[in-house]
């Protein structure tokens, strides 16, 4: 056993890590615990799923997630097998035998981690029981009607009874640390404590159960942290029982974490506990072969979008679609949260700036925020089917054409062209003329919606009047539903459609972290954040232009909506004024950024809390000096050096004149930029060795 051993520290932009020598990972076990392994739900799922390679390669079969179990989850992205560790073993044999059903396998993602998966349902008959231990631990009482919190509390209670027949059958001297992710697992922390099972504890959260409620009612949230009455607020929405189960999550672990600043602040408020480390969200980042492949695939998936647009617009497409720019805000439909309503306001101004300044530029938008529907739209399966056939039309014309040009030139002969088509063809063609006639508007919407008239952005539009009238140069089209390959509308993935348009627009007002601006980063893609979301937060302190880079980062939180609206309007006005060279220069610059949002440098901050929490469970065994958290030392991306100098500098995505263009153009050199930026970050941590016997790929396994 480690017994009297310390841990060694070394600095590395003032990151603290261990000595490899002084403790090896082999004596380490770790164990991560959420409501989204394998079951995808939201954006913890996201960061379990993408962190997994980096947090496996780091701890090899010393690495454990435990989620819920089911069925179509464990069919698709599961591989059974027998573990390798005796103690997971008879924990798992144990709870069996007492009438759990309980699932060891491999999740078939990137990094192969070992899942321990509770079937719920299976365990119900002891929610009593177990609604009593909660009662005695810390006196949170479920009521009967709340099935979440009943599902959360099984889960949490068998989680605690895992980690416990675990840790009583382990005799190896290996120290273990659990993580628990979102008030969702908190049950099982909270559960350890009151046992006083030996194990060291991380909590995180990864937004505040009170805050998402309280900014969804419009409530000045931010302005008024230190002035809510929790307890009140908490119980006129019903949801006391579960904050309580939060809160008493967050002050029982030993470590307590959170994704950003702004949601740190917000949890010290709501939550009456300062997280102890910040640990941004990362992705996982895949650099291509070829530099400027990602500019490649945006033109290709752009030709996709296009191919859409013309059928959705037929009979109206009286725009240039080379001309034509693609925005997009996606993620759960949260009309206030997500900055729906902020965005809709804004694009009713761009409408107004670019008809009055005679722009030849169109901006379509797209809205992808699952809604309850009944279907397809007939009219926009219409506009598609009505683009088909002139696609077929025009080739069956082509080829005759084709055929006639070919037999002429064969003779020596110049064609007629007034005789190269015959009456049949131009028949035709005039025919699919007609079919392009169309008495009402291009739709507004892709389905049927349920609650048509109630719907918050139907009703904006409504307001607003931006109804794809032939002179609105902003087009708007919502897509209330997530994105497919196999949709016979829109047949693309996510990430195919978010490579083909030009820039995403998020402007949230609670957003504890914001992946799908990330997404948008790591692939290239231009993205408007605020200074309320984790992501627009982390980018202010890490790049010194971010505007530059193509992140544009609205003040939610220091003026007002107004404002806040004015300065996004001016934003896409910006945009669409930018030249074709220059949205190729800033996507080089974006996809640079996808350095900064790589797991195997925002992992050390993971490494961090998990260094922490043992020194606070084991002080007898591990010390660990200093106890702050990370610094960023070394991670800064200064102004490009092509961008003009200040005050130009700051508005240098949006030139207001050719002189401007012409000047950056000039001092632009894609790979000294590049280069520069690459000295910008530094080499990742060394995450120590991976423990004897190299775990399998799932692919060395039989399914």
């Amino acid at each position: 056993m480690l017994r009297g051993r310390s841990l060694s520290v070394t600095s590395l932009s003032g990151l603290p890590r261990w000595e490899v020598e002084e403790l090896p990972v082999e004596d380490l076990l770790l164990f991560e615990v959420a409501w989204e392994v394998t079951n995808k739900v939201g954006g913890i799922y996201t960061v379990i799923q993408t962190k997994a390679k980096t947090t496996a390669d780091e701890w090899g079969d010393n690495y454990f997630l435990i989620g819920p179990y089911f069925e179509h989850n464990m069919k698709t992205q599961v591989e059974r097998c027998e573990p390798i560790n005796d103690a997971i073993r008879r924990a798992v044999d144990t709870m069996n035998k007492h009438g759990c059903q309980v699932y060891f396998g491999r999740w078939l993602i990137e990094g192969s981690p070992y899942v321990v998966l509770f079937d719920i349902g299976s365990s119900a008959w002891n929610l009593d029981r177990w609604k009593g231990d909660l009662w005695e631990a810390c006196s949170v009482g479920i009521p009967y009607h709340d099935r979440e919190a009943n599902d959360m509390l099984i889960f949490g209670s068998l989680t605690a009874w895992f980690l416990k027949e675990f840790v009583t059958d382990h005799a190896d001297g290996k120290h273990v640390i659990s993580q628990f992710h979102e008030w969702q697992a908190g049950t099982g922390l909270i559960l350890s404590r009151a046992r006083k099972l030996p194990i060291a504890t991380i909590f995180t959260t990864h937004a505040t159960l009170l805050g998402r409620y309280l900014c969804a009612a419009n409530i000045d949230f931010y302005n008024h942290l230190d002035k809510f009455d929790i307890d009140k607020e908490a119980g006129e929405r019903q949801i006391y029982h579960r904050y309580c189960m939060e809160r008493a999550s967050v002050h029982c672990a030993h470590v307590f974490t959170t994704v950003s600043e702004i949601t740190a602040i917000e949890a010290e408020h709501m939550l009456k506990r300062k997280p102890d480390v910040v640990t941004p969200n990362g992705l996982s980042v895949k650099k291509f072969s070829a530099v400027h492949e990602f500019q490649n695939l945006h033109a290709t998936y752009k030709a996709r979008i296009q191919d859409f647009v013309r059928g959705h617009f037929y009979g109206h497409l009286d725009f240039d679609l080379e001309k034509t720019l693609f925005l997009f805000i996606a993620g759960r439909y949260e009309f206030s949260n997500k900055g729906a309503d902020i965005f809709l306001e804004a694009l009713s101004r761009l409408n107004f700036l670019l008809r009055m300044h005679k722009s030849d530029v169109t901006v379509v938008v797209f809205f992808i925020m699952p809604a309850k529907t009944n279907n397809f739209n007939v009219e926009t399966l219409k506009g598609q089917a009505v683009r088909k056939q002139l696609w077929d039309i025009a080739h069956s014309v082509k080829e005759k054409f084709g055929k006639k040009l070919y037999d002429a030139l064969l003779r020596g002969e110049i064609p007629d062209m007034n005789n190269i088509l015959d009456r049949d063809d131009v028949t035709v063609m005039k025919r699919a003329i007609f079919s392009t006639q169309r008495q009402s508007l291009p739709p507004v919407t892709t389905h049927n919606m349920i609650d048509d008239s109630t719907d918050p952005i139907l009703s904006t539009i409504r307001r607003i009047g931006l109804f794809n009238n032939r002179t609105d140069r902003v087009k708007v089209i919502l897509h209330p539903e997530f994105l497919s390959s196999t949709s016979p509308l829109l047949p693309m993935d996510y990430e195919e459609f978010v490579r083909g348009c030009h820039l995403g627009v998020f402007p949230s007002y609670y957003e504890p972290w914001g992946y799908t601006p990330a997404e948008c980063t790591v692939m290239g893609i231009p993205s408007v954040t605020t200074n309320l979301s984790g992501f627009g937060c982390f980018m202010q302190e890490h790049v010194a232009d971010p505007t530059a880079y193509g992140i544009y980062i609205v003040d939610r939180r220091f003026q007002s909506p107004d404002d806040s609206c004015n300065q996004l309007t001016q934003f896409l006005y910006g945009f669409c004024k930018q030249s074709r060279r220059q949205r190729i220069i800033q996507r080089n610059r974006t996809e640079r950024l996808s350095d900064l949002l790589d797991w195997r440098y925002l992992g050390r901050y993971y490494q961090h809390a998990r260094y922490l929490t043992l020194s606070r469970a084991f002080p007898d065994k591990f010390h660990m000096e200093p106890t702050s958290p990370p610094t960023t030392e070394g991670f800064k991306y200064p102004r490009p050096s092509s961008v003009p100098p200040s005050p130009s500098g700051s508005q240098v995505s949006s030139p207001q004149s050719s002189d401007v263009e012409d000047e950056e153009d000039e001092r632009y050199n894609e790979e000294e930029e590049a280069e520069r930026d690459r000295l910008n970050i530094k080499s990742p941590l060394s995450l120590g060795r991976v423990p004897r016997g190299k775990k399998k790929l799932h692919g060395e396994y039989k399914n």
